[in-house]
């Protein structure tokens, strides 16, 4: 009973230690999803800002060139940006708009400086384009376009500092989150391990036990079918002492005083004979049919 309640204790506790370790892979896999899944809008965020100061820097870099040279080539740049800016802020608004309240509210903040600077640069490029280049420049001059670029730089500067040092916590949670998954992996594994190699000792000694006893259990029975082979053979010889006795005593019987015998009584001696017979019979069923066993039949049945 004891080994029965230890087997099942084992038993248990090493599906606990798998469930155990299954859980812990799981959750390690959930959150390093997770983090993935952060980092991933992180960088799409950072590639979002990046992407809105790169048309801001290409409409400025267009402006210039054309103000300076009056060239319609110069306006490429510009020309492009212009048609891309409002898909990019689009982008970088629905990117936001998960994002903490302080990120959020800096979306309108920077689209407000982007339609300024683009409405200075527009303004700017339409004197350029009716002649009035002074004019033009004297825009450019006063510094107006410069201080929306300087503002809508420095909000998206902001923005993707808030966004790097997120990237780092990330990091630094993953890289955390690695390790205690890995210790705790390492600990619950080393359990199952352990637990396991209880089981298979205790199993396996369960089975040595149990060989020994079946071998001792099998001599046993070896000695008993001995012994029980040495008392049939007694009781076979007595039997047989006997059976013989009855026998030869009733054909004597028959032999010398059958002709003094009444009718009754020879008939009764022959019936003594007979049934001598059959219980020699019955005896050489009982012991087998081998050896000097087959003998005994054989001449019991010529005497018959």
């Amino acid at each position: 009973m004891m080994k029965k309640i230890v087997q099942a204790v084992l038993t248990v506790t090493l599906l606990l230690f798998a469930a155990l370790n299954a859980y812990l892979a799981l959750k390690d896999v959930l959150q390093t999803q997770k983090i993935v899944a952060q980092t991933t809008q992180t960088s799409t965020l950072q590639a979002d800002i990046s992407t809105v100061l790169k048309d801001l820097t290409d409409m400025e870099t267009g402006q210039r060139g054309y103000l300076l040279t009056g060239g319609d080539s110069y306006l490429q740049p510009y020309t492009e940006a212009t048609a891309h800016i409002p898909t990019d802020l689009a982008k970088l608004r629905t990117g936001l708009a998960q994002r903490p309240e302080s990120e959020r509210s800096l979306q309108p903040e920077i689209e407000s400086m982007a339609k300024s600077k683009q409405a200075e640069m527009a303004r700017s490029i339409s004197l350029r384009q009716r002649g009035y280049r002074h004019r033009a420049f004297m825009l450019v001059n006063s510094d107006e376009g410069q201080e929306y670029m300087e503002k809508a730089r420095a909000l998206l500067s902001s923005l993707s500092a808030t966004e790097n040092s997120n990237f780092e916590t990330l990091e630094r949670e993953r890289n955390a989150g690695a390790r205690q998954a890995l210790t705790q992996t390492i600990a619950a594994s080393s359990c199952l391990l352990i637990v396991t190699g209880c089981l298979v000792a205790f199993i396996r000694r369960q089975s040595q036990t149990r060989e020994r006893e079946v071998a001792e259990i099998r001599q046993e029975l070896a000695q008993r079918d001995l012994q029980l082979a040495k008392l049939t053979s007694i009781l076979s010889n007595q039997a047989r002492s006997k059976t013989s006795a009855m026998e030869e005593n009733a054909r004597l019987l028959l032999q010398e005083y059958g002709g003094f015998l009444p009718r009754q009584g020879h008939e009764c001696a022959e019936q003594i004979m007979e049934a001598s017979l059959q219980m020699e019979r019955l005896r050489l069923d009982l012991v087998g049919g081998s050896g000097s066993v087959n003998h005994e039949r054989e001449a019991v049945e010529f005497a018959a």
